[in-house]
């Protein structure tokens, strides 16, 4: 199976800078009692498709990747690249996700690693919506 890659300069793939950034309204979420809820109306960055945003915080177990796929819906990850732990991206027209580092790394949506001959899988998270909200469980 052949898989895209994302365009990034050897720079932003040295030191592992991913394309996904934080929401520009650090408002629009919050993380209590193990889940993690996203108000929708304040991050844009999910209104289209393939459009991420990634959320970290030292009160989180993890760090999580959430994207609009193709279809409408939502998917989140944990944002941790299975080969060198480095964050995630989707890869646009595709229903994969990449690593930011040098490796090119892919994931399927179920997290199953496309690029490599190894099985090291990276953790999907369950999202589900609710009245504008998205709710996942860390």
């Amino acid at each position: 199976m052949t898989t895209r890659t994302l365009k990034r300069n050897i720079f932003q793939r040295i030191l592992g800078i991913p394309a996904t950034k934080p929401p520009a309204d650090p408002g629009c979420w919050e993380f209590g009692d193990g889940s993690l809820k996203i108000d929708l109306s304040r991050a844009p960055e999910l209104s289209e498709p393939f459009g991420a945003l990634h959320l970290e915080s030292e009160a989180m177990p993890t760090r999580v990747m959430v994207m609009q796929d193709g279809s409408g819906g939502y998917r989140a990850f944990e944002n941790k690249c299975a080969h060198a732990g480095r964050k995630l991206d989707p890869v646009p027209g595709t229903e994969t996700i990449q690593c930011c580092s040098m490796g090119h790394r892919t994931y399927d949506y179920q997290g199953n690693v496309l690029s490599s001959e190894d099985d090291i899988k990276v953790r999907p998270l369950t999202v589900q919506a609710e009245d504008g909200t998205l709710v996942i469980e860390l």
